[in-house]
């Protein structure tokens, strides 16, 4: 699955509708430029599906300041950012 564009408040509910159930396992995040906390919650959400589905969510492709706030709200150990 691919994201697209920033993951801000203002779109993460159109990105986890896109989604559905159809969560793959892996997650590429190298077209989302921004995203704010909102963005890592729909990753957090993400995460969570896949986890309920047995599989774990490999995220690749996030930028610094995705990176960096995965960091920021010391989640590092949940979100796989290869």
């Amino acid at each position: 699955m691919t994201l697209s564009g920033e993951l801000r408040f203002a779109t993460v509910m159109k990105a986890l509708q896109q989604a559905g159930n159809e969560t793959g396992d892996a997650l590429d995040l190298s077209a989302v430029p921004r995203a704010d906390s909102a963005g890592i919650a729909l990753l957090l959400e993400l995460h969570r599906r896949a986890r309920a589905r047995g599989r774990t969510l490999r995220i690749s492709g996030a930028n610094e300041q995705v990176s960096g706030l995965v960091r920021f709200f010391g989640l590092g150990h949940i979100l796989d950012l290869s």
